[in-house]
């Protein structure tokens, strides 16, 4: 009947084909009593969440296990979601069209923070209690990993546990003990006491916090001397032999990006202190050329796809890159596969692979220095210096490009003026290397985009301690920008400074927020990260009615205060932040630790080997 049900509305909506599923590669099983049910559960559309790398190894790694079934779930548009109201129809799987309440288990991959209201209105749509505690056996149990994990906190009432780090082993675990729970009848909090032992795993449930008169936090640790103290996040040591998929799913409409994906390596040596990225997936993994090429051949079989893309932080950082790329383009260009670079260093290597990759098909190219002056790019160890941006800019225009997009960060610590006028300056200076290109090598009018965004201090960077600007002074930095940049070949765009705010109280915030977020969604919050739903003014609101000051979690913090996400080990010493923080406040860069040894120890702490 849910299917049917289903089926009489999706002429009603926009882009049914979010819906429908039934796409070519996906997995269909037997459906059985000793079958484990798992929603691998992405709180944005289907066409974001399709592009979403994670969640296609993820979906594959549990379907590789016979007596598990792993479906996906998208966040409905909002159209569908009204219809669905209208019509008494649960938020549904797209392999079977099952109510996700009917369910063992729901997995939250959380990517942003601005997605935690999504998250809540598809329980709500299938009637599943928001607070763990208010959830029966009856109830599928929640779990929530990715990058957002890192802080659980603000979650920790909602979801019953948490996968911290890199999950390809860990849900396997997770899987063999969910069979003994259903073999061996036991409760849930039976499973989740079991669970909570698993290196990785983190079930809040089993630990208390307690808060000092300021607000700060007096304590934090088990109840039970049995849990671990620190969490553990999961890692993969050998990228070469870890579970990747080939039969990647080909959805029928277009999605974010639309094409094939190989990983070529985790981790980033770069050490840009903003990055949280870079701290959390240390330590550098590689996959040789041969295990790469091999894969893209495969995906490329399988799917039909006209381009590759090669994905890590720093694509061009991979010991092997050059060979690598070039392999894959003369494999690949009778058939005019191109392949694509997600992550672009200004540098000559970079330079000669372009110039390689534009012979099949023509990519577009975004760099980021991520601040407009030297002195700012020191403060955030960026790595990058002027001359190389200039000569890079110099050298795709003589290629035959004549758009190019930098990307920078706004409200970064110890900003002024000066530093904002550096991205006007590089805006300029880009038009201007474009004229010194001769006549002849130039393609039609120069464009140039500058795109700026809010910078949010993450948990497990150097920054993490820094204040977070105020909502007056990103709007006033962003209006400073739009009346300094004049030049008509310069198109200059920012992001929200209000979802910025709000993606920082998130970001280091604690349990007392999950009232916040409850009473935000009730209000009518969701989409957060979409500026067509976003509602800043309900939000203030949800703050006010719940009594919690959001400007407590954008302050800055002192270095012996007790964290909310302290009791996770990533690996990266906490000296070691705390050095690179002073490095930055005194304006001191510090190496690419390929080069040398910096001691963050997250190789000799985390998995016992030399760095």
């Amino acid at each position: 009947m849910l299917k049917n049900k289903i089926d009489d509305i999706l002429y009603l909506v926009e882009k049914p084909s979010r819906y429908i599923g039934d796409e070519v590669n996906s997995i269909k099983k037997d459906i059985s009593q000793d079958l484990i049910r798992f929603g691998f559960c992405f709180a944005d559309v289907y066409e974001v969440g399709m592009s979403h790398l994670g969640s296609h190894i993820l979906y594959g790694v549990l379907n590789e296990i016979e007596d598990v079934y792993c479906e996906r779930v998208y966040s409905p548009w909002n159209d569908m979601e009204e219809k669905m109201r209208e019509n008494s129809i649960p938020m549904f799987t797209t392999e079977t069209r099952t109510d996700i309440a009917d369910l063992d288990m729901l997995g939250f991959t959380l990517q942003y923070e601005l997605i935690y209201t999504n998250i809540l209105n598809m329980l709500d749509l299938s009637n599943i209690p928001f607070k763990s505690a208010d959830r029966t056996e009856e109830h599928p149990i929640i779990m929530a990993g990715g990058s957002c994990a890192y802080n659980p906190e603000p979650l920790a009432e909602i979801v019953d546990f948490f996968s911290l780090g890199e999950g390809e082993e860990v849900l396997v675990e997770v899987m063999d003990l969910y069979r003994e729970k259903k073999q061996n009848n036991w409760t849930k909090d039976e499973f989740l006491s079991r669970l909570a032992l698993v290196e990785g795993i983190y079930v809040p449930k089993f630990y208390d916090v307690t808060y000092k008169e300021d607000g700060t936090i007096e304590s934090f640790g088990p109840i039970d001397e049995k849990y671990p103290s620190k969490i553990q996040k999961r890692i993969i040591e050998d990228m070469n032999t870890a579970y990747y998929p080939t039969k990647f799913i080909l959805p029928y409409t277009d999605v974010v990006h639309d094409r094939a994906m190989v990983e070529i390596f985790r981790g980033c040596t770069r050490g840009c202190r903003f990055c949280q990225a870079g701290m959390i997936y240390r330590p550098i993994r590689e996959k040789t050329k041969d295990v790469i090429v091999e894969t893209a051949q495969k995906i490329i079989a399988e799917t039909g796809y006209e381009e590759l893309s090669l994905t890590s932080l720093s694509t061009l950082d991979h010991s092997d890159i050059k060979k690598t790329i070039f392999e894959l383009i003369e494999k690949n260009k009778e058939d005019f596969v191109g392949v694509s670079l997600p992550s672009l260093r200004v540098d000559d290597l970079a330079i000669e692979v372009i110039q390689e990759i534009q012979k099949i098909r023509k990519t577009g190219l975004t760099f980021a220095p991520e601040a407009g002056s030297q002195r700012m790019r020191d403060v955030i160890n960026k790595g990058v210096r002027e001359e190389d941006l200039e000569k890079t800019l110099s050298q795709i225009f003589n290629l035959g490009w004549n758009r190019v997009k930098l990307y920078f960060m706004i409200g970064l610590p110890t900003e002024t003026t000066e530093d904002l006028d550096g991205i006007d300056e590089l805006g300029n200076k880009s038009t201007w290397l474009f004229k010194q290109v001769p006549a002849e090598n130039r393609k039609g009018s120069v464009s140039v985009t500058l795109s700026t965004a809010g910078f949010v201090p993450k948990p497990f960077t150097p920054f993490q301690w820094f204040k977070q600007n105020t909502l007056e002074e990103f709007r006033e930095k962003q209006y400073y920008l739009k009346r300094k940049i004049k030049n008509k070949k310069v198109k200059f765009n920012y992001h929200d400074a209000e979802t910025s705010v709000l993606e920082g109280v998130f970001a280091r915030g604690d349990r007392r927020l999950t009232d916040v977020l409850i009473k935000a969604f009730e209000l009518g919050c969701k989409f957060d990260g979409w500026q067509e739903f976003f509602d800043y003014g309900k939000w203030m609101e949800a703050f006010e009615a719940c009594d919690v000051d959001p400007w407590f979690y954008t302050r800055g913090r002192e270095f012996d205060e007790i964290l909310p996400w302290d009791f996770i080990d990533v690996g990266v010493r906490k000296d070691f932040l705390i050095r690179e923080y002073n490095n930055a406040v005194n304006e001191v860069v510090t190496g690419d630790c390929r080069d040398n040894c910096l001691g963050c120890g997250v190789n000799i702490d985390l998995i016992g080997r030399e760095c």
